[in-house]
Parts: structure tokens; C-alpha cells; sequence
């Protein structure tokens, strides 16, 4: 039985509902955010408006907050994964509604390193403001990165690195894309512990993201250029 005091989400109004969720993203709680967005379904929302305005909304609070140093690492990874339930339930019905994309990543940590808890931060936030992400794991040779780009067609390649001795084979990456004469079909972000802006800028990369937050937020810039330059061309 429900205490008396429990909050029963389908007698919330939409408002209070999304209220509700932006409190059970920040919380972690998977259930309540996977009901929440049942709910709203139901209620005839549209998938896109479930995603941009229940949990992309929620989530930008969870991501200012880390930024701010008020949330860590591990209550990020916990409200990325009740994000992730409700993107679950999401994911069919955007891909039949056609919804519009922010914009699509590929992102790998770099061969020689097989850290990822930077890097599956990073793409549960990108999820989480609405980016498609496609993720290559650990330990990814130049071949990878390039096969990935020509299947997937992002307009974004993330790649991270935790070591100092694998933080050079991004610019093995870069090179190969300049080689390759693609290297300004993509953004290029780069991050990882050991690196900073200065190296981000010497091996070639569009952008050094300090951490989650900051790629987020320097992805949605570069994209939202990138199609107003389409726009123009």
C-alpha cells in the first residue's frame, strides 16, 4: 500500500508532473522518470516535447549543478541512468514521429586507454540534451574512429583520454582526417583529465571540454554554427 504522504504521479497536472520529474532526474529515480513519461504519453504528448521539456529540462538542471560543483560524479551517473530509462521508452516513438536532432556524436576513448567513466558521462549528458550517440568504447584505433564516421555521419567526434601516454594519438586521429581531406566535415571534442586547452588547440581539435557539462554545452554551440552556416551556403 502507498503511505498517505507518497505522491501518486498520475494525479499530478502536466505542470506538477514535470515538476515532479525534474525532482526524480535529480534524485536518480528510474521507475518514477520511466512512469512519468508513460504518463505523459498518454496524455497525448508529443515524444519530442516529452524529451525537451520533462527530461532534457531536467537533466540542465542536473548539469548546471555539476558544473557548480553542488552535484558529483556518481549523482550525474545516477540521474543519467534514470534519463536513460526514459529515453528507452523515448527512443521508438521519436525514430516513428521523425523529431527533429540537436545533432549526432560519435565518441571512443582513444587507443591505449581504456578509461570511461569521463567519456559515458559524456554521452549520457549528450543524450540527455537530446543528441543521438553513438559510443565506441575503450581502447579505439584511428580505423575505428574512421569507420564509425563513415557509417554514422555525426556532425560531432568526441574522443577522451585519461593517460598522458595515449593523449597523443589524437592528433594520430586529426591527421588522419586531414589526410583524408574530411577533417571540417566534423567537430572535433576532445577531452580527458590530463589534457587542456592548450593541447586541445595544438593537436588540431575544435574545442577542449573540461568535463560533461562543458561538452554539452560547447556541442550545442558548434552545431547550432554549423547548420547556420548550411543555412547560408
Amino acid at each position: 500500500m502507498a503511505d498517505d504522504d507518497e505522491i501518486i504521479l498520475s494525479e499530478l497536472d502536466d505542470e506538477d508532473l514535470v515538476a515532479q520529474m525534474f525532482d526524480d532526474l535529480y534524485d536518480g529515480l528510474k521507475e518514477e522518470i520511466e512512469e512519468g513519461v508513460n504518463i505523459l504519453i498518454e496524455r497525448g504528448w508529443a515524444p519530442y516535447d516529452v524529451l525537451t521539456k520533462a527530461l532534457v529540462g531536467g537533466m540542465t538542471i542536473v548539469g548546471n549543478d555539476f558544473r557548480d560543483g553542488i552535484l558529483f560524479v556518481p549523482e550525474v551517473l545516477l540521474a543519467a541512468n534514470a534519463m536513460k530509462g526514459g529515453m528507452a521508452i523515448l527512443k521508438p516513438l521519436l525514430i516513428e514521429t521523425g523529431a527533429p536532432r540537436v545533432g549526432k556524436m560519435v565518441i571512443g576513448t582513444v587507443k591505449g586507454d581504456i578509461h570511461d567513466i569521463g567519456k559515458n558521462l559524456v554521452s549520457m549528458m549528450m543524450e540527455g540534451a537530446g543528441f543521438e550517440v553513438v559510443d565506441l568504447g575503450i581502447n579505439n584505433a584511428v580505423e575505428s574512429y574512421m569507420e564509425a564516421l563513415e557509417a554514422e555521419g555525426p556532425d560531432i567526434l568526441g574522443m577522451s583520454a585519461l593517460l598522458t601516454t595515449t593523449m597523443p594519438y589524437m592528433k594520430v586521429v586529426i591527421d588522419t582526417l586531414k589526410e583524408k581531406g574530411i577533417r571540417d566535415d566534423y567537430i572535433v571534442l576532445v577531452g580527458g583529465a590530463p589534457l587542456n586547452e592548450e593541447f586541445g588547440k595544438a593537436i588540431g581539435a575544435d574545442a577542449y571540454c573540461r568535463d560533461a557539462a562543458v561538452a554539452v554545452e560547447t556541442a550545442k554551440t558548434f552545431v547550432a554554427r554549423k547548420h547556420n552556416q548550411g543555412a547560408t551556403a
